[in-house]
């Protein structure tokens, strides 16, 4: 094994012979932890509204362009993490994952410091390293028997953290931080009641000032996670990094499927990105004003990341790689439609609006998830391809986000007279029936392709010699 190359400290020793339910709580406690504390440098400026204010003096809002533009350095993170984060090697994960998150900050702090209209350009370059955090931190989960319960346990921090993070900004803009935390107990000690109002220029480096120390001790702890073992590799395929003509033949290999998930997702991050960005605004306007309901964003996603981590851990329990990718593609498709479904009972009046949120919510993360996670690594195991899940993974997420680009210029421009309520809904119908579509058609053809092949795909890919540094 590769980790014989360099000496392995005491936790990494430990944690190569721990029982296997030790490992995976500590594994998924860093991860949740590492990417959880990185939603509070993306996503606290969403807390504020920028009411009745435009950008540059257009018809586009100036939250609406905030939120355009830190999109746009995201997205074009993840094109630029296809290629370093299929790259990356072990010892330089670590690295790499704090320098990006104080770019984050620096970025954040100028966010602070200039005029509204100058906003764009700071939170452009705040989100430019942050497409990158996701990969690094899959690197260290993938490739394993329990690689499902992981890598679920860490999607569950973005499911959660948003919430989170947004009610901590405006707790934080009203000076209120200290009880919030009462509340919300992650790292309350850091933020104590010492802090007065914070404005909404300065709340979201201050958010993210908070929750830095707890970034660096999970990114630590990640660092000690031992590499897949023997065992890990004979079941799940070897995980090498995947060079420019890897990626190719792999896209090669399996474009349809890989075009069909990749329509889905170009709509599904769109509209996952609308919700999480206008969730104040959309229950405002179903009745919940955010001044009389200020934890309700953190109840809806913690009633989600429940429900999706139960819908996902119970693939876990399915040895057979194949078996698990339809499984994982059930779980998504029916996701899809349990969006549209709620929809309908909300205009039947058979639920309330916060239970409509929550349905929608947990549809879309239920589609959304295994794209990040599960069915990415139980396609590579199904097809015995050696290389990374990270790379499929970052060639979905670049295209998803060029797609949320689209949407939210759409809904301000195209769609101005038409409240974001009324678009909400009828973005959802539109996504339940495309991504029923699109999942099944891909489904269809990944199953066709391995029974075809005999239930292992040749990779068609060069020979390499697995470089021991990695």
């Amino acid at each position: 094994m590769k980790e014989a190359v360099h000496k392995q400290s005491r936790v990494t020793e430990f944690l190569s012979r721990a029982p296997q339910g030790v490992f995976v709580g500590y594994a998924i406690v860093a991860a949740f932890c590492t990417y959880f504390c990185m939603y509070a440098f993306r996503k606290p400026f969403a807390a504020a509204t920028f009411d009745g204010v435009t950008f540059m003096g257009t018809m586009v809002g100036l939250k609406t362009a905030i939120v355009i533009s830190q999109i746009i350095g995201y997205a074009l993170s993840k094109y630029v993490g296809i290629k370093v984060c299929s790259e990356v090697t072990p010892q330089r994960r670590a690295l790499t994952l704090i320098v990006l998150v104080l770019w984050a900050e620096f970025a954040l702090v100028l966010y602070g410091l200039v005029p509204n209209d100058f906003k764009v350009i700071a939170i452009f370059l705040n989100g430019l390293p942050l497409g990158m955090i996701w990969g690094l931190v899959v690197w260290y989960l993938e490739g394993r028997r329990t690689s499902e319960l992981l890598l679920v346990g860490l999607s569950c921090s973005y499911i959660v953290s948003s919430g989170v993070v947004k009610d901590a900004g405006r707790a934080i803009m009203e000076g209120t931080a200290a009880l919030w935390w009462i509340n919300v107990p992650v790292v309350g000690a850091a933020i104590g009641g010492w802090m007065g109002a914070v404005s909404e220029a300065w709340m979201p480096a201050v958010t993210g000032l908070h929750f830095l120390p707890l970034f660096l001790l999970s990114v630590w702890m990640l660092q000690q996670i031992p590499r897949p073992s023997d065992k890990d590799v004979e079941a799940r395929v070897e995980r090498e990094p995947m060079n420019r003509s890897d990626r190719k033949a792999f896209v090669r290999k399996f474009g349809f499927g890989l075009l069909m998930l990749c329509i889905a997702y170009f709509f599904l991050t769109a509209y996952r990105d609308f919700r999480d960005n206008y969730q104040v605004e959309l229950l405002d306007a179903l009745g919940y004003p955010y001044d009389e309901n200020k934890a309700i964003i953190t109840k809806a996603e913690l009633i989600v990341m429940f429900g999706v981590l139960g819908a996902l851990a119970l693939l876990n329990l399915i040895k057979d790689n194949r078996t698990a990718l339809i499984g994982a593609f059930f779980v998504m498709t029916g996701g899809m439609a349990l969006m549209g479904i709620g929809t309908l009972l909300l205009e039947a009046k058979l639920i309330s609006g916060f239970w409509w949120m929550t349905l929608v919510g947990l549809g879309s993360y239920l589609a959304y998830v295994p794209y990040g996670a599960v069915l990415f690594d139980r396609l590579i195991a199904s097809t015995r391809v050696v290389g990374t899940a990270v790379f499929a993974i970052y060639l979905a997420d670049a295209i998803g986000y060029t797609g949320s680009v689209g949407i939210q210029l759409l809904k301000d421009m195209a769609g101005s007279d038409m409240s974001r309520l009324r678009f909400f809904k009828g973005f959802t119908y539109f996504m339940s029936a495309l991504g029923v579509i699109c999942l099944t058609a891909s489904c269809l053809y990944f199953m066709r392709r391995l029974k075809h092949d005999g239930g292992a795909i040749d990779n068609g890919m060069p020979n390499r010699v697995p470089d021991s540094a990695t």
